[in-house]
This record gives C-alpha cells, structure tokens and sequence, in this order.
C-alpha cells in the first residue's frame, strides 16, 4: 500500500481550521442515538486536534436524504451523543456552506469542537461536485479523513477535498488501513477466509478475488449450499441460488488453478422451520432430508474449520457459518469465533473481520475485543476485500 500521511505529519496545528470527516452514520431510536460505536471509533482523532489546539470541525452524512434538508435526517439529532462520547461540547452549524458555517467558525476559540449539518442536504456532496467541494474547503486549513466506511464513495467530502485541501488520514483510518494490509495487503501466510452469509450473488466478485489471494477459503452460511447444490448434492429446502451452479463451478476452477483449498461443509444441522428452538437434526450434507433446510455446519465441520484457523497465520473473515441471530445455529459461528480469538490472544493469528453481520456474530461470541481488528467499515470493507480501489483511500497516497 502507497505512503499516506497521518496525525503523526501534522505540526504545530493550533489555530488551523481543520475539516475531519467522520462517520456519523449511526442507529437512532426515538430520537436518542442507540450505538455510539462509530462516534468512539473517531473520538481519538478529534481528541487529539482538539487537545493540539486546532479548531476541529466535523463533517459527516446521516441517512439518504438526497440532497434535500431532512429533518430527521438532521446531524443535531446526532450532536449531543458526539458530546456525550466526547466528554467536551461540541458546536452545531445549520449548514456545512455558506454564512451559517462560517459564521460559527468565526466564534470558534483554539481547540473548539464544531459539527456542521448533514453534507448530503446538498446535491453537490454525492456527484462529488468542484463548487459544492470548493465551498467546503473554504471553511478549512486542513483535511483529515476518518471514515473509512466512507471511503469506497468518490463523494465530495470523502474524495474531493483531499485535491484542494493538505489530506491525512485520522486515527481511525490509520488504523483500518494498517490492519488491512496485515489481513490482505502484505499478510503472513498461510491466510484463511471465513465468508458466509445467505447469498453468494452478493458476494461473487469477493469470492472471485479472495481465491486468488488466500490459501484456504472457508464457505458457510446459506451460501454453502449453492456451492454444495452446484456438485450434485441434494441440499432439501434449504437456502439456495440453484441459478448461480455455473458461477460456484467457476469460482472452484479458480480456486484449484491458484491453489486455493475451498472448505465446504461436510455435516449440518437441519430443521423444518427457521426459528428459535426448532427441532433439529445433524445429518451429512449428502443426507439432508428433502423437507428439511440446513441452518448451521455441524460439528465435523466445526473440527475441520477450526483446524484451518489452527494452520493460519492470518484470517479473514466477513460473514456468520449459519443462521448465528437464533439459537441453537449459532453454534458454528460461536466456537470459529471463539477459536480464532484464542488463537489471537496467543500470539499465533492475525484476525482481521468486518461487516454488518459479521461485528453482531463477534459481538454474540463476546470476542470482537479479541480479534486483531474488526472493522465496522460494512461496504469499504467488502469492497476492499473485493480488491477494489477506493477513492476516499486512493486520494490520501496521491501526492
């Protein structure tokens, strides 16, 4: 990965008007923010301007409000949990353009917290545009980006600025960015993937890179069966894209050129209704009965795939090996996640994992503090692990 420069390159801030994109992107529940993740994630960077004596001043989208002032979409709903998380008052700007933002950095004193309002109220923030983007810039010395879940948008806030303005990356990103060229960039092999999750059409473009890349590729979830379906194995009722056959074919011929060894499960557990509780069976997975749907690998498969992660010196992993959000098939997401985590507090495994479903598995593990870094990035993530480019990260190594 190119040199990107970090707070680390910043000297002698006090005074400069620095423009920090964060994410802020976060749930909200009767008006009350219900995870503050995201805003701890960045606490550090704005902290740390904060404590230099810069005027830090954040930029952020919330929801899709398409370039139209939503109410609820309004990043002052957002303002006080900001505050909360960072312990010091944070400012709020009705616009991020304009007399209202700039009449409150006018007030700002050294070390001051502004949030000015959701970028994407403006049409010009999405289509990346050079007046929108140029308007920003002007209420900034500096820009640091932040939110790498961001990234993979070539958006004004997120890619543009970084032309007109001196970029760095924040803590946050630094960080992301370190622990993926550990996962993916210039890992140590051997490197195991974990993908699960319910579709592989959603994923071919991941599986397609990642077999070129990693030494054993690990497939569960309801995408296991459409790779089971596609070699003649009767999967029941279980989840499945019978229309994807050709593509999982391909994506294994792939796998067997570069030398990929591909774990499929060789046991589940089955059941006749997807809910809490139900009735279940381990069968083979040549033996799924025809009114039955596999929920989870079983425990062979369990041992199979917990003695990759034993070989592995770097795991990926982005998706659950079941249906983990109902109990009893949580259980293979559990005791992976449980072993790749003991694997890590050993010193012997750098895990790196992300993705919506992903962060809940760990979390339901009670292991994602275990894990060498869990990104909460979702689509930069994926993305990334696709083996694109991503334009908020590109812009940083440029120059």
């Amino acid at each position: 990965m190119p040199a990107f420069k970090t707070l680390d390159d910043l000297t002698d801030i006090a005074g400069k008007r620095v423009l920090v994109r964060v994410d802020l992107n976060v749930p909200v529940t009767d008006g009350k923010v219900s995870d503050t993740t995201r805003i701890e994630r960045v606490a550090p960077t704005i902290l740390e301007l904060s404590e230099k004596g810069a005027k830090v001043i954040l930029l952020a989208h919330f929801g899709r409000p398409k370039g139209e002032a939503v109410a609820d979409q309004s990043l002052s709903l957002i303002a006080p949990a900001v505050e909360e998380v960072l312990d010091q008052r944070v400012a709020f700007a009705a616009d991020c353009i304009g007399a209202p933002a700039a009449d409150a950095i006018a007030k700002m004193n050294d070390g001051d917290i502004l949030l000015l309002e959701n970028t994407r109220f403006h049409k010009g923030e999405e289509k990346n545009d050079a007046t929108f983007t140029a308007d920003l810039a002007k209420n900034g010395d500096i820009y640091v980006n932040d939110a790498f879940s961001a990234a993979h948008r070539a958006h004004a806030s997120t890619e543009g600025l970084a032309h007109i303005l001196p970029a760095y990356a924040g803590r946050t990103m630094q960080a992301e960015l370190e622990a993926l060229e550990k996962g993916l960039g210039k890992p140590t092999h051997p490197v195991v993937a974990i993908v699960g999750g319910a579709k592989v059409s959603t994923k071919i473009d991941l599986l397609s890179n990642l077999v070129t890349r990693v030494d054993a590729l690990v497939i569960g979830g309801g995408m296991a069966n459409t790779f089971l379906a596609a070699q003649g194995i009767d999967v029941g009722k279980s989840l499945c894209e019978h229309d994807l056959a050709d593509t999982a074919r391909a994506i294994l011929e792939t796998a067997k050129t570069a030398g990929c060894a591909i774990v499929l499960p060789v046991d589940g557990v089955v059941a006749r209704e997807f809910k809490a509780h139900a009735a279940n069976e381990t069968v083979d997975v040549t033996a799924i009965p025809a009114d039955a749907m596999m929920l989870d690998v079983g425990p062979k498969s369990i041992e199979l795939i917990n003695g990759w992660i034993e070989k592995a010196a770097t795991l990926v992993w982005n998706g659950p090996l079941g249906a983990f959000e109902i109990a009893p098939f949580d259980t293979a997401t559990v005791s992976a996640a449980q072993h790749a985590a003991a694997q890590t507090r050993a010193g012997k495994l750098v895990s790196v994992a992300g993705g919506g479903d992903t962060v809940s598995a760990l979390n339901h593990a009670g292991i994602a503090d275990d894990f060498s870094y869990v990104s909460t990035a979702g689509g930069a993530f994926l993305e990334w692990m696709e083996g694109k480019e991503l334009p908020g990260v590109a812009v940083l190594t440029k120059g």
